[in-house]
């Protein structure tokens, strides 16, 4: 870029990154790929990305599921040759070895591709015997089912698979249940079921598949080519400059600053929170750790700031899009929901690391970052194409040709930059990676359709939908009693998914069983999905299964499980943030819904909880706080995020009261507080 920005690692230290992200994030394949195989698979991938493209001024005259027969029928195959049968390499060989498939990975894919080309032979013929399938069709049908499957496995492991299985096993199962059980149906037979996964449009071709088709793999694409034009680079660095004091000196505070800000404009790029953590730590780690953050604490901080990718507009995670297609409204107004969450997040994590930074008294460190100034007037058009997509969308340009728009000014803004001037093989480069990353993604969306088809089918989203009201009930029936227990089983119950599964699944899952119980209750659906969509994305935050503070910990070389607890300690004034959405009528402000003045109030009682929530849980107002302070202002902020007059006045009054007990005791103390020493003996 210029003389000025910060040094970017070392080819090596690239390679390690590389290899970091390809273990540890469920959204970029895992496999090395050398020689011809991988020149194959780029090409491959580069020709699916340009398909993508086309369809987009050119529809199919043969509709959306023709369209998605075509692209599972690209991405499948694709997932079989990309991503090894086992997570990581055998034992005692070299991770850093290529690992091209072998005869079991091709078979698969030979055979996914006829499977999902299957109905292509007779298309029409294919919808009409959705009622009365053929033996091939069911056959076809099943293999399909278990090549899904197991492209699922490959690409997140074994949970959501084995979810997968017991919601199919519970729709040809369910009919043998007591008649008189709430989960009871009348049963469905094999030639019931596999027509409804792979024939109709609630399945494998339903809404998650649609939405990785249409929306999600256009956005990966538009972050390769942000990324390879230099935007990523250009965020970092901007980000370093602008905590710097004078002469590169920055105050004791700013590293953690920065790693937040640098999170934010990188997720606009990767839309991936382990990716951003592993790709933010390479460059920033060596920082933190002269600033004098321990390995674990480091790791949390960038896993925290990483998570944030997936709530930073205007490539927010694919759940977002998901919700999109759910409300039937556009991406834009999804856009405007996440504002203030996204805006409550990053105040969490930013007060928590302050109050870190004092607590342990962080070192100022000198950082050749140049000026903030000089960067943006030389590379500040990498943000021209964000604010197109957003301004595109406003003039009710549909958000997929919105974002390849975007993608074109992004391509001919690399012609300004000689460093990243994006030649035949850039491009072929960058559109194919834009396909890598849905690859996974892809294979999330076509199994979570198995869970989409059960519940519609049997109907099981209305009945745990009055599970869970029945279980509210039992304390007692109170309205709001009864609201809140239900927002406390839903939020336990998505954080729990979220451990097992990526934040996709858990969100499709999560919005066909639990969203139904919310609105049952009176909350709105657009409140419900963004409850449902932020713990989703807490739940990448929290222990013991939080993938990126794994990866943070690779880079830190920091212990992983203390890694999470750091992790989540940062990100935990946002995890109370949601039930403001969903507890009062009042919640529908913080998605920017009413008048002016009730969003600005709603915004700003908010954040005074969530500043609330980080004084008791990181232990610090002006300086170490006591016991009952922190209980104080814990209290406060359940009551400010009640969202009403009474108990927002209680809460700001109780607030008060810790402040000035807190105030008092420091000046009866009379003495400066001292920095904690970490576990290692040193300042962290």
């Amino acid at each position: 870029m210029s003389g000025d920005a910060v040094a970017t690692s070392a080819p090596e230290e690239q390679l390690d990154v590389e290899r970091i992200i390809a273990e540890h994030d469920e959204e970029r394949p895992a496999r090395r790929l050398s020689g011809r195989v991988a020149l194959v698979v780029t090409v491959v991938c580069a020709v699916v990305s340009v398909f993508v493209l086309y369809v987009v001024f050119f529809p199919l005259a043969r509709g959306t599921q023709y369209y998605l027969v075509l692209f599972l029928a690209a991405i499948l195959p694709l997932t079989f040759v990309s991503y090894r049968p086992r997570p990581k390499p055998p034992s005692g060989s070299d991770g850093d070895r290529p690992d091209n498939p072998g005869v079991l990975d091709w078979a698969l894919a030979v055979l996914s591709l006829a499977v999902t080309l299957y109905p292509l032979l007779d298309f029409d013929g294919f919808l009409e015997r959705r009622q009365v399938p053929t033996t091939l069709d069911l056959v076809a049908g099943l293999l399909l089912t278990l090549l899904v499957l197991e492209a699922c496995r490959r690409t997140t492991g074994w949970w959501l698979p084995a979810i997968c299985l017991a919601f199919f096993a519970y729709a040809y199962y369910g009919g043998y249940l007591p008649a008189d059980w709430s989960l009871a149906h009348v049963g469905f037979n094999i030639d019931e079921i596999v027509p409804q996964l792979y024939m109709g449009t609630s399945g494998f071709f339903g809404t998650p598949l649609n939405v990785a088709a249409t929306y999600i793999v256009l956005f990966t694409i538009y972050g390769a080519v942000l990324d390879m034009s230099g935007a990523g680079k250009f965020f970092i660095d901007l980000s370093f400059a602008a905590f710097q004091g004078r002469k590169g000196r920055q105050s004791p505070n700013a590293p953690g600053r920065t790693v937040t800000l640098a999170g934010f404009l990188l997720g606009t790029v990767s839309g991936s929170g382990t990716a951003t953590a592993v790709s933010l730590g390479s460059v920033s780690w060596p920082i933190l750790r002269r600033a004098g953050y321990g390995r674990e604490q480091g790791g949390g901080v960038l896993a925290a700031a990483g998570i944030g990718a997936i709530l930073s507009p205007p490539t927010l995670g694919a759940a977002a899009f998901i919700i999109a297609e759910l409300l039937r409204t556009s991406y834009l107004t999804v856009l405007v929901y996440a504002i203030v969450p996204t805006l409550l997040y990053y105040v969490g994590i930013i007060l928590a690391i302050e109050i870190d930074a004092r607590r342990h008294g962080a070192r100022p460190v000198d950082i050749p970052a140049g000026s903030a100034r000089k960067l943006l007037s030389r590379f500040g058009y990498h943000f021209a194409s964000l604010f197109l997509i957003v301004a595109f969308m406003a003039a009710d340009i549909p958000p997929f040709r919105a974002v390849v728009y975007a993608t074109i000014l992004q391509f001919l803004f690399s012609f300004l930059d000689p460093a990243h001037r994006m030649g035949p093989r850039r491009l072929l480069e960058a559109l194919a990676a834009g396909t890598r990353s849905v690859l996974a993604v892809a294979a999330v969306c076509a199994a979570a359709g198995i869970i989409v088809a059960v519940v519609t089918l049997t109907g099981l989203g209305l009945n745990l939908a009055g599970i869970i009201i029945d279980a509210a009930q039992v304390v007692g029936d109170h309205p709001t009693l009864v609201l809140v227990l239900t927002a406390v089983f839903a939020a336990v119950a998505v954080a729990v998914l979220g451990l097992a599964v990526p934040v996709t699944a858990s969100f499709i899952i999560a919005s066909v069983i639990i969203t139904p119980a919310l609105v049952e209750l009176g909350v709105s659906r657009p409140e419900a999905y963004m409850f449902v969509f932020y713990y989703a994305v807490l739940s990448e935050v929290s222990p013991p299964t939080a993938l990126a503070a794994v990866a943070a910990a690779a880079i830190t070389g920091g212990n992983p499980i203390r890694t999470m607890w750091a992790t989540w300690r940062y990100a935990l004034p946002a995890f109370l943030a949601p039930f403001a959405f969903v507890l009062t009528d009042n919640g529908s402000a913080l998605l920017a819904q009413g008048p002016l003045p009730g969003i600005l109030a709603a915004t700003g009682v908010s954040v005074l909880a969530v500043a609330a929530l980080a004084a008791a849980t990181g232990g610090w107002i002006v300086g170490p706080a006591n016991a009952p302070e922190r209980v104080l202002t814990f209290a406060a902020a359940l009551l400010l995020l009640y969202l009403e007059p009474l108990t927002a006045g209680i809460g700001g009054a109780l607030i008060c009261v810790a402040v000035v007990l807190h105030l008092l005791r420091r000046r009866l103390r009379g003495r400066p507080d001292a920095p904690v020493p970490d576990t290692q003996g040193s300042t962290t």
